[in-house]
């Protein structure tokens, strides 16, 4: 399981330069334009995902900082959301690297941030869910960017896996 996770980091940190390379082809009115996802626009969605990402690096390693809303707006600006999502996929990454498998076979409690309550869970299943979040918000901004009028991006797995990421092959 820990190649598993380790591949979703590599994957994860990949996919989200292509979606941060086409929002940087974006005008600023274009990357704020509500264009129906969840969260509106681009700007908001890769907002979420970094808010959703540093809550769960928290609860995952005690350290960093958690938004306490889910719509946070941690950054206005493209480039500077931009350098921080790059920094949490490296730590994303670092901190995968650093797991063992029975880190991830064991409970860990946190608590929840819509209606909090206590919960206790295997490691292994909450890191599913976070890797599965972000290709589903991702997905958003892929749609985003199509109502756009901007060219489709290549974001599966396997794409990653037959190209850029064939040492997890």
């Amino acid at each position: 399981m820990l190649r598993h996770y380790r591949m979703f980091a590599a994957y994860n940190r990949w996919a989200n330069t292509q979606v941060y390379a086409a929002a940087a082809e974006l005008s600023d009115a274009e990357f704020r334009n509500d264009c129906g996802a969840f969260f509106g626009s681009l700007h908001r969605t890769l907002n979420h995902l970094l808010v959703a990402d540093r809550i769960w690096m928290k609860r995952f390693t005690g350290t960093g900082e958690a938004p306490t809303t889910l719509d946070a707006v941690l950054f206005e600006e493209l480039d500077t959301l931009a350098a921080a999502r790059k920094a949490e996929d490296e730590r994303i990454i670092a901190w995968t690297d650093m797991l063992d498998e029975a880190t991830l076979a064991a409970n860990f409690t946190y608590v929840t941030v819509v209606k909090p309550a206590e919960i206790t869970q295997p490691l292994a299943s909450a890191l599913a869910h976070f890797f599965n979040h972000q290709t589903h918000h991702r997905g958003q901004c892929h749609m985003t960017l199509t109502a756009l009028g901007k060219q489709s991006l290549m974001l599966d797995l396997i794409y990653f896996l037959r190209n850029e990421g064939r040492e997890w092959m």
